[in-house]
């Protein structure tokens, strides 16, 4: 198999720690090789948190080289632009939730805040394939990243990963109240 690399960025708090463990698990569960790496630096603090994963054969390393990226996944605008100027691969496609966490240039007015046009601009002068996810009623934000990994999926954007997978995986990390509220999303929007 080809080695297919995905980036994930968010701001601490978001979940990328979760969405990168199911998806890495997801393809545990399709029978793929996977190597993934997680950055927590400043998590706590809202800072950026970023994880990596590579897919496919002959991987020796989890970390994904700039500009490799095939895949850029991202929980709020910032850092969908951020991540995708410095990682995404030409004809790459980026998968961001629609919000705004304000990193901390702009809320020290520093830096202006991101809007959506901008992100389209910025994707579309750089070649890339868009999907923007956004849902008014989620029952918790914290639900954001289950509403990316179920575009994932619904896109097909990990290949030979299917629906049971992410299931599967889901099921591996979460129990009891968590797990319902999150499958079932995941589940709805698939739907949608």
């Amino acid at each position: 198999m080809t080695v297919f690399n995905v980036y994930l960025s968010g701001v601490g708090g978001q979940g990328i720690g979760l969405i990168s463990e199911v998806m890495q698990r997801s393809v545990d569960h399709a029978g793929i090789k996977a190597l993934g790496v997680d950055t927590h630096g400043l998590a706590q603090r809202g800072g950026i948190v970023a994880s990596q994963l590579r897919i496919g054969d002959n991987i020796h390393s989890p970390m994904v080289s700039r500009g490799k990226a095939d895949l850029v996944v991202a929980l709020e605008r910032h850092e969908a632009v951020r991540a995708a100027g410095e990682y995404l691969k030409k004809n790459g496609t980026l998968v961001y939730y629609n919000t705004s966490w304000q990193p901390l240039p702009v809320r020290m007015k520093k830096a202006e805040e991101i809007k959506t046009a901008q992100v389209a601009e910025f994707c579309q002068g750089n070649g890339f394939r868009l999907i923007e996810v956004f849902q008014s009623d989620l029952p918790d934000p914290r639900m954001q990243n289950m509403a990316l990994l179920a575009a994932i999926c619904k896109n097909n954007l990990l290949a030979g990963v299917r629906k049971e997978h992410y299931i599967a995986a889901m099921r591996d990390l979460m129990s009891g109240k968590m797990l319902e509220a999150n499958l079932g999303l995941f589940e709805r929007l698939l739907l949608v």
